[in-house]
């Protein structure tokens, strides 16, 4: 192994443009944020040493027989997170990247690419969540409201700089003070950071000071990126895939740690002899995720899976359990084991879950491995042949998640239903799961009192669905229904709510309760949006004129035989609450069929 340092960053950003640099399929994928993107470019600026390089130096007459990436340009959260597949027709020698992946991929996305994360009010499926951010530099300032940063770099959106990030002159035109960083690439010479400051009046600002910071930062970057010499790296020539192997784990031990997946992972891609595991993984992986609403199972989530439905004895996340036999066996049984995991996810869908309110993706793997032992059937999610285990298992998967089955030590329990499902053919073992488990801290059998607290749950809490499914068992939640408030949210503020005429004694009780579980019941899409903010007793007689139909909905949305103004909500919502209880209780303390 040599060391050697001489690159400036524009010459490796150049390298990496040509395909001269690439990362080998035991790299990880691309995991750092814009904060740490930002924190990067400012410890160049800072001049602050980033860490050498480990390069990986690949004969041309081996490159074919190794699985290459290129760098990832175009970050996007949801779409675009797995880095596209090299092609080495005609190569020459290549360097491949075995430590500073994160650094150099950081680099290149901030002065050639984009980055578009998800927009914290936004759903998942949204694709307007994702708005594309390029990596701008502050010229007026530095950064002041950031801790440890000395200039302010920021991923903002077009429309971000647009309207918020320019100055007028006193001519009224526009000047644009965040610089794009990745066009000090387009500067050749240090004259034409000269020309830029002139072209955008940032030499002849009124502020003295904030005209020599423009100067000041604008130089720095142009040096940090064509003139320092700041890339250094060790050089590794072996060609022995197991000892470069090796090394790659011991040297990311490091930095942003290694997920087990991602240690695995490296294991699986060098002893997988037929598919390509990181291609296969993470495929499976965004294929999965995409089911129903969307779920947010991971590459560590599914390796968990291809432990137990192969039987493994074993099912610990650590190396000696992905030993080369191990992985042929994951290998030769992959199609099985995703398909399994498809048909859970199919179901569990169904019954109106998604990655916003499982809070264990561990429980889907019961049901995959059930699955597994009766032979994948395709219409499991559909079939009469299947309505009694679809019903067991939505009442044991929904039990698990409320009461937190999973919250710990999930091994254990795993391994003992496994045991338990293994070998059983006549049905989803509810009662022989709820038996094993009684009176541990992983039982799943209701009391009163658990019933009583489900009433608890809050409009927007992961849970509220959850509980929907059980207070509404002759609804698919795989249909599009929504959580509505009864009596309307924007009716509950003290204002409106004297306006009403409620005595000023009761209000505190409406604004404490309006939000629980006695005030929601589910509608239809079409249904809710008529329903819109009306007060209840309105839409009621609107929407039900007729006696029959009145009765028909009361009956399926266990609404009480009381008056229906916002008037007397405290007695709606308490003798609504009983009859919710009631059949929760019907529903949940009677597991034996």
């Amino acid at each position: 192994m040599s060391y050697q340092t001489a690159l400036t960053i524009n010459r490796v950003i150049k390298d990496i443009d040509a395909k001269k640099y690439l990362l080998p399929s035991i790299q990880r994928e691309f995991v750092w944020n814009t904060d740490q993107i930002e924190k990067l470019f400012d410890s160049l600026m800072m001049d602050y040493p980033i860490n050498s390089f480990l390069f990986w130096k690949v004969s041309k007459e081996n490159t074919k027989e190794f699985k290459f990436y290129e760098f990832l340009r175009e970050y996007h959260q949801r779409e675009n997170r797995h880095n596209p597949k090299a092609d080495l027709n005609g190569s020459d020698d290549i360097m491949a990247i075995l430590d500073g992946q994160q650094r150099m991929t950081s680099l290149y996305i901030g002065l050639k690419g984009t980055y578009a994360y998800k927009l914290s009010y936004k759903r998942w499926d949204n694709p307007l969540a994702y708005p594309k951010r390029r990596l701008y530099l502050n010229l007026l300032q530095p950064a002041e409201e950031r801790e440890d940063f000395k200039y302010d770099f920021l991923f903002l959106t077009e429309d971000e700089v647009r309207e918020d990030h320019a100055y007028r002159d006193e001519d009224g035109k526009r000047h644009y003070f965040w610089f794009p960083v990745g066009e000090i690439l387009n500067f050749t010479k240090s004259n034409e950071v000269n020309k830029y400051l002139i072209k955008n009046k940032l030499h002849s600002l009124e502020d003295e000071e904030q005209a020599l910071f423009a100067n000041d930062a604008l130089f720095n970057l142009f040096e940090a990126i064509h003139m320092k010499e700041t890339i250094s790296y060790y050089l590794e020539e072996s060609q022995e895939l197991d000892k470069v192997l090796h090394i790659f784990i011991r040297v990311n031990s490091g930095g942003t740690p290694l997920s087990y997946s991602d240690l695995l992972l490296s294991f699986a891609t060098a002893q997988w002899e037929k598919l390509d595991a990181r291609e296969e993984i993470n495929g499976a992986v965004d294929e999965l995720n995409k089911i129903g609403r969307g779920f947010h199972i991971t590459k560590d989530l599914l390796l968990k899976a291809s432990l137990v439905l192969c039987d493994f004895s074993d099912i610990r996340f650590k190396a000696d359990n992905f030993n080369q036999t191990n992985m042929l066996v994951i290998e030769r049984k992959w199609d099985s084991i995703t398909s399994s995991m498809r048909l859970a996810m199919e179901l569990v869908a169904s019954f109106g879950f998604s990655r916003e309110n499982i809070t264990s993706n561990n429980a889907l793997i019961p049901i995959a491995y059930y699955i597994s032992v009766i032979g994948n059937p395709a219409n499991f999610a559909s079939s009469g042949k299947y309505k009694e285990d679809r019903k067991k298992i939505k009442k044991w998967f929904a039990s698990s998640i409320l009461l937190r089955v999973f919250s710990f030590a999930s091994d254990s329990v795993l391994k003992q239903i496994r045991e338990i499902v293994r070998g059983r053919h006549e049905g989803f073992p509810l009662d022989a799961i709820c038996d094993k488990f009684r009176g541990t801290n992983r039982d799943i059998t209701f009391t009163h009192d658990s019933i009583n607290n489900l009433l608890w749950t809050k409009y927007g809490e992961g849970d509220a669905l959850i509980v929907m499914s059980f207070l509404y068992p002759w609804a698919s939640l795989k249909n599009n229904f929504h959580i509505d408030h009864i009596h309307p949210k924007s009716k509950f503020t003290r204002k409106k709510l004297e306006k009403c005429g409620v005595p000023e004694d009761q209000v505190d009780f409406y604004m404490d309760n309006y939000n629980y579980i006695g005030n929601l019941q589910l509608l239809e899409e079409v249904q809710n949006e008529e329903k819109s903010a009306r007060y209840f007793d309105e839409w009621m007689e609107e929407q039900f004129p007729d006696p029959g139909q009145r009765k028909d909905y009361m009956q399926k949305h266990l609404i009480p035989d009381v008056d229906f103004s916002i008037r007397n909500f405290k007695e709606f919502f308490t003798e609504r609450e009983k009859l919710l209880c009631n059949a929760l209780k019907k529903e949940l303390m009677q597991t034996k069929e």
